[in-house]
């Protein structure tokens, strides 16, 4: 891999013309000298999104009806020309050498598929969010970001993104398919990616009300990880690893997950994400 490597960057864009530009900039603006920016306008409806997208410049802007954020993503990646992709949502952005640093990466980690760095939070949380890769953990909480730096053909292999998971998680699925079929991931331990955070954003308005629910639709869909003789198997596997949190208190989060009601579990779910890890790392912006 050297400079001339193409990487292609997706940028799915729905109603989100107050923070593309920003997105945009951010990748016209690597150090990396190959890159391709694709946009995808996922049936924008609002005259300020669709004026700024008229307008931008540098960019392959593909248009299709509303078909949610996963659908979006694998349409970009069908397009993409690139090698290597890395996606990015219309509100997030990328550091200057952000691109070079995980191709650097990808190079000295020859064992590994795919890449990804720390997070730096803005809009209504601040701090900088650390992650290790540990596929274990990964079965349990999504512990990386969407934004990884991945080979087109490794998308194309463990089949994109799911389409009919509109509601949210669908990374987090796609994280445990490429870990399910041997592709594992490195970090770049530094705030590559910038991240914002808003109370209106689906992460918090929708995915994490869900969480319960939305959570046992992934086991629904990998039942051979979730059985009780797989996970021990990854547990032996991935517990000599960095992990966010002690890999044992994951069995009693599975317990819980099965024999609590949905409500109870999603109640249980939000009180310990505001004690979580993430939470001592950020700080929110009103106040620290």
């Amino acid at each position: 891999m050297t400079q001339r490597t193409l990487v292609s960057v997706v940028i799915p864009c729905y109603n989100s013309g107050a923070t593309i530009e920003q997105t945009v900039a951010s990748v016209r603006g690597q150090s990396w000298e190959e890159v391709e920016v694709v946009v995808i306008d996922d049936g924008s409806s609002d005259p300020q999104t669709v004026e700024v997208l008229s307008r931008l410049q540098g960019v392959r802007l593909i248009r299709q009806e509303n078909s949610g954020l996963p659908a979006a993503r694998n349409r970009g990646f069908e397009a993409a020309n690139g090698h290597f992709v890395l996606p990015l949502d219309a509100d997030d952005w990328i550091e200057p050498d952000a691109i070079e640093s995980l191709m650097r990466a990808l190079q000295t980690q020859q064992d590994c598929a795919f890449a990804y760095a720390h997070m730096q939070m803005e809009g209504e949380a601040s701090g900088v969010l650390r992650k290790s890769y540990n596929f274990f953990e990964q079965l349990f909480l999504n512990q990386m970001p969407y934004c990884l730096l991945i080979p087109k053909s490794v998308w194309q292999e463990v089949g994109g993104y799911d389409a009919s998971m509109r509601r949210g998680y669908e990374d987090w699925e796609f994280n445990i398919r490429l870990g399910a079929r041997g592709y594992f991931g490195t970090v770049v331990p530094r705030p590559l990616f910038h991240y914002r955070v808003a109370s209106s954003g689906m992460l918090i308005s929708q995915s994490n009300r869900l969480h319960g629910a939305l959570w046992r639709e992934i086991q629904d869909r990998h039942p051979g990880l979730y059985r009780w003789p797989s996970i021990f198997s990854q547990w032996r596997l991935w517990r000599g690893r960095p992990s966010t949190y002690p890999l044992r208190l994951y069995f009693l989060w599975l317990a819980a997950h099965r024999v609590l009601p949905e409500a109870m579990f999603g109640a249980m779910f939000r009180w310990l994400r505001d004690r979580s890890h993430s939470k001592r790392v950020t700080a929110r912006a009103a106040g620290g």
